[in-house]
């Protein structure tokens, strides 16, 4: 056998006794997976982002864009459905109320409007299986001891409202499961969440507020004790409140 034989055999065992890189499971084929779906959903976004299809909150934003199509692919959602049917109030992904009730309904869970009207509504549902029903009322009263009534749309459609405030209501009782990190519709974000005041935004702070040295606490300073002169005696000045340290006895060009 000549030497390059052998320096060939060599080589090809050095190759078959190489360990093998780790092969990748299915959590991280799962991933790699979501990140070419989001990769693709980015490049759509900047497309859509100008576009009057996109709703207000989102539109010029195709970050945003990105994450509420992958969030409404997870609910089962269609790219241009998911654009119709999410909002982000004050930072915060929201199902509009129609869009939460086809979600639950999809999933095979029931919802019933029993009666609606500008001063009440009446919902009742339950989960795919059950024999349970749950009913959810909501009433003018209810809204305006949580402040609700002088917000615009309140104002403007009292009714939509209330059915939409029992969507939301019914829907986390008996399918919280089926909205993924979604339980609130679009209209209970506007100001208040199930009847918690929202607190407004506040502006991060910079790496040189959160370093700063807390400044030390000054030592107080004695104020002079001063007295005040009244003009309400009748000889105008209150001789009482003259200090009578003073020498008050006038210069010799002032006689």
């Amino acid at each position: 056998m000549t030497g390059n034989e052998i320096a060939h055999r060599d080589e090809q065992q050095a190759v078959a006794t190489t360990p093998a890189g780790p092969q990748p499971t299915d959590g991280s084929t799962a991933l790699m997976q979501w990140a070419q779906e989001a990769d693709l959903a980015y490049q759509m976004a900047q497309k859509l982002a100008a576009t009057s299809f996109v709703p207000q909150s989102l539109r010029g934003k195709p970050g945003d864009i990105t994450a509420a199509i992958l969030a409404g692919a997870e609910l089962g959602l269609k790219p241009m459905a998911t654009l119709k049917s999410i909002d982000v109030i004050q930072g915060t992904p929201a199902l509009r109320a129609h869009a939460m009730r086809a979600v639950v309904q999809k999933q095979g869970h029931e919802i019933e409007l029993v009666e609606s009207t500008p001063e009440k509504c009446v919902m009742r549902g339950r989960r795919n299986g059950s024999d349970n029903w749950q009913t959810v009322t909501w009433t003018i009263e209810r809204a305006r001891q949580m402040g609700l009534l002088g917000k615009d749309q309140w104002k403007k459609q009292p009714q939509n409202m209330l059915v939409a405030r029992c969507t939301g209501e019914l829907s986390r009782l008996i399918a919280s499961d089926a909205l993924h990190g979604m339980p609130y519709v679009s209209e209970e974000l506007e100001g208040t969440t199930t009847g918690e005041v929202l607190p407004p935004k506040k502006a991060p702070l910079s790496v040189a507020a959160l370093t700063a040295p807390t400044p030390e606490p000054q030592p107080a300073v004695d104020e002079p004790a001063y007295s005040v002169a009244r003009d309400d005696q009748p000889g105008g000045w209150d001789q009482n409140a003259i200090d009578d340290s003073v020498d008050w006895t006038p210069e010799p060009d002032q006689q």
